[in-house]
C-alpha cells in the first residue's frame, strides 16, 4: 500500500528528492548558506533529467545580477524596482509551464523571492550571492551526472 491506499507504485517523480527551502533563510546570517545549503539545493535541482539545464538557470541568475546592479547604482529606486524583481516569479512559472525548469527550481526561486524585504536592499544582494553559489554547484553536479 502507498499514499492513496491503493496498490499503485509511486511515480519516479514522487520518489525524487524535494528541495528543502527551510534551510534557506537570508536573514539568519548562516555561514552555511553559500556552501552547504547552496550545494544541497544545487544537487536536488540537478537531479531533473530534462529540465534545469544550466543555460536556462543562467538566464534567471543573469536577471537577478542585472537588478542587483541597477539597485546598487540607484539605491533610492529599490522600492520602485522590487515589484519588477518579484516578477521573476511569473517568468519562472512560465519556464515551468514549458518544462524548462522543474518544481524544485520553481520552489527554490519562489522561496528566495519571497524573502526579498521591502526595506532591505541587502536581501537582494544575498539572493544574488546564494544563486551564484547554487549555479556553481549545479554546474559541478550537472557535469558529474553527464559522466555517468
Amino acid at each position: 500500500m502507498n499514499y492513496s491506499g491503493s496498490n499503485r507504485r509511486p511515480s519516479r517523480y514522487e520518489d525524487a528528492p524535494k528541495i528543502d527551502v527551510s534551510l534557506i533563510d537570508f536573514s539568519a546570517k548562516d555561514s552555511r548558506l553559500f556552501d552547504e545549503v547552496a550545494n544541497q539545493s544545487a544537487q536536488v535541482i540537478s537531479g531533473s533529467r530534462n529540465a534545469n539545464k544550466s543555460t536556462q538557470l543562467r538566464k534567471f541568475y543573469d536577471e537577478v545580477v542585472i537588478w542587483d546592479q541597477k539597485i546598487r547604482q540607484n539605491p533610492e529606486k529599490y522600492t520602485e524596482y522590487l515589484p519588477l524583481v518579484k516578477m521573476l516569479n511569473a517568468k519562472v512559472a512560465y519556464a515551468k509551464g514549458r518544462n524548462l525548469v522543474d518544481d524544485n527550481f520553481l520552489t527554490l526561486m519562489r522561496h528566495c523571492i519571497s524573502q526579498l524585504d521591502d526595506n532591505d536592499k541587502q536581501s537582494l544582494y544575498t539572493f544574488k550571492l546564494f544563486l551564484e553559489a547554487v549555479m556553481g554547484f549545479h554546474k559541478m553536479h550537472e557535469s558529474n551526472k553527464s559522466k555517468r
